[in-house]
């Protein structure tokens, strides 16, 4: 079973985040994984952004890696802190309006960007012929009935 850590600074939480979470997780096979997430605003972001890829912009989502498995101490069982996403509300709508898609399509993207990223996978373009890209949206197709806002 996996479990998703949701939290939010100086943002609304969208209200239902965490099963389409636990979703992403499963079509990957993944399990206990204790996924941390956190929502924020362009500055927080851009914050992060600056201070851990020297980049002074805000971005739309940030993945950092951890890796690391855990004895929990409550079950006993073996979990896998995969790391923590991040993303940002403010970019997230930009994007939306840019490409034209449901803000709510934009946030599934981004989760699934992020879930990718901390099971290993990269890209070098945005480019939808990269393998990563491909199956982010064959992921994204496949839970189309699922709402985040």
């Amino acid at each position: 079973m996996n479990r998703a850590a949701i939290s939010a600074e100086e943002v609304p939480l969208p209200a239902h985040i965490q099963g389409f979470i636990l979703k992403v997780l499963d079509r990957l096979g993944k399990d206990r994984w204790d996924l941390s997430v956190l929502f924020c605003n362009n500055a927080y972001i851009k914050a992060l952004n600056s201070r851990f890829r020297s980049i002074d912009e805000p971005t739309d989502v940030l993945s950092f890696a951890l890796g690391t498995g855990y004895t929990d101490e409550t079950t006993g069982e073996t979990r896998f802190l995969p790391g923590d996403i991040i993303i940002s509300l403010e970019t997230l709508a930009e994007n939306a309006r840019y490409f034209q898609v449901p803000e709510d399509e934009e946030l599934r993207r981004l989760l699934i960007h992020g879930i990718l990223h901390l099971d290993g996978m990269d890209h070098e373009t945005n480019e939808g012929f990269e393998p990563m890209l491909k199956l982010q949206e064959e992921i994204l197709a496949e839970l189309l009935g699922e709402t985040v806002f």
